[in-house]
């Protein structure tokens, strides 16, 4: 984010409740709200529109993550495409900036959407899909967050595009 330091590289571990962790656990947060914003939009979707055409589980997840990917790099492709990178960049860096983290939120959300007894076959009006796919979102969020701080902490993950948002 603009004004913000650089986060910590290499081995450097900041101090317990530093201002510099602080900053980072920030960041990390940020980085996975900006995750967890591209994979409901795709899973959403991708599970509506599955469940909606009848779809068995296996095509179900895999619209859904090819949506989720999709959303989650096209939310950090456009803020630096904005800040003036060339295209061929800006897909570089959201795939540097995003894939460890999408990765991270898609196996947990969809492990808890398949665990769910009766989530996958649910239909569209039932509460119990809205529930699982509500419950699975924020797990895959809570188990994201320190998967995001060890890559910031690192200048690694969003922290590579963190000044161009």
């Amino acid at each position: 984010m603009p004004g913000q330091h650089a986060p910590a590289r290499g081995g450097h571990r900041p101090a317990a409740g530093s201002p510099e962790q602080r900053q980072l656990g920030r960041l990390a947060v940020s980085a996975t709200v900006h995750c967890l914003t591209g994979c409901a939009i795709g899973e959403v979707l991708g599970m509506v529109l599955a469940t909606w055409w009848g779809w068995p589980d296996l095509p179900s997840i895999a619209l859904a993550v090819t949506l989720a990917f999709l959303f989650g790099y096209a939310l950090t492709i456009r803020p630096v495409l904005r800040a003036g990178l060339p295209l061929g960049q800006a897909l570089r860096l959201a795939l540097a900036a995003d894939t460890v983290s999408l990765i991270s939120m898609e196996t947990i959300d969809n492990a808890v959407m398949l665990g769910w007894p009766g989530a996958m076959d649910a239909g569209l009006t039932d509460v119990l899909f809205w529930g699982a796919m509500a419950v699975a979102l924020a797990v895959a969020f809570v188990v994201t967050v320190p998967v995001n701080y060890a890559l910031v902490r690192r200048g690694k993950g969003h922290a590579v595009v963190a000044g161009l948002h």
